[in-house]
């Protein structure tokens, strides 16, 4: 069984990314964030030739937007964060799908980006993740099989930053949003990919600006939380960097997760 997350920046221009990846990784359930479609256009024929006749997707124009794929049946999908926040810009934002599916409970984030420290937005990308802590300890957890994943866009650590100096204080790398992270964490959840690798240094997103990817100038911003129970039967979290490396790609590389059956 594997998991996989994935900020495509737009699914319609990076198709043939998509397709390629998943060929090559063949994940069983794909989380997608900023898809930037309405659902009306979203592309289910290609879906469907990938082999993910089980969609989930809350589309918006231009921007957010989140899905979730598979090959197994979805149900109890729920769309939202109830109790949210009120937007910034009044604007309702396709951040936030769930879903139980192969004896999991799956939850697919986009968390707000923030804009930047001692904003509005930035006020409300900490209310919203306080927000889905609290939803995160009320869920049902089938067995405690609890997968949360997606862009949060928070650098966990020093250790998640290209330059933990030039970054410090930072968006992305604040005090006030690692604790947001923490109390996330706080809801008996486990940082996958750390905890399989806790001394290697690797990053998901690299800006477009700068050469940031040629320099590996990165952020690690896209995660896999696990429950304990789900984590026990993790195998393996790989950051997929190589796609990050193909021309035209999206700014974030996809995580992978391998489960034990």
């Amino acid at each position: 069984m594997k998991v996989a997350t994935w900020n495509v920046n737009s699914i319609r221009p990076r198709l043939n990314h998509l397709r390629a990846w998943v060929r090559d990784a063949a994940p069983d359930v794909l989380c997608l964030q900023e898809t930037k479609v309405v659902d009306d256009l979203f592309p289910h024929d290609d879906m469907e030739d990938l082999g993910f006749p089980h969609r989930a997707i809350w589309g918006q124009k231009t921007y957010n937007g989140v899905a979730i794929l598979s090959r197994h049946p979805l149900t109890d999908v729920r769309v939202g964060l109830p109790g949210a926040p009120v937007e910034p810009d009044g604007v309702p934002q396709a951040r936030i799908l769930s879903a139980q599916v192969a004896g999991m409970q799956v939850v697919n984030v986009y968390v707000p980006n923030g804009a930047e420290p001692g904003s509005d937005k930035f006020a409300y990308k900490l209310a919203w993740l306080g927000r889905l802590a609290d939803l995160l300890r009320e869920l049902p957890r089938p067995a405690d099989q609890l997968l949360v994943c997606g862009d949060f866009n928070i650098a966990p650590a020093d250790a998640d930053v290209y330059d933990p100096f030039a970054t410090a204080g930072h968006l992305l790398c604040t005090d006030e949003e690692r604790a947001a992270w923490r109390a996330l964490l706080g809801a008996d959840l486990i940082d996958a990919w750390r905890k399989k690798a806790p001394f290697a240094t690797d990053y998901t997103w690299w800006d477009y600006r700068g050469s940031a990817f040629r320099y590996n100038h990165g952020f690690r911003i896209d995660h896999i939380l696990l429950s304990p129970a789900l984590l026990r039967r993790c195998r393996s979290v790989v950051i997929e960097r190589k796609v990050r490396a193909t021309p035209d790609a999206s700014d974030h590389a996809p995580v992978l997760a391998s489960f034990l059956p």
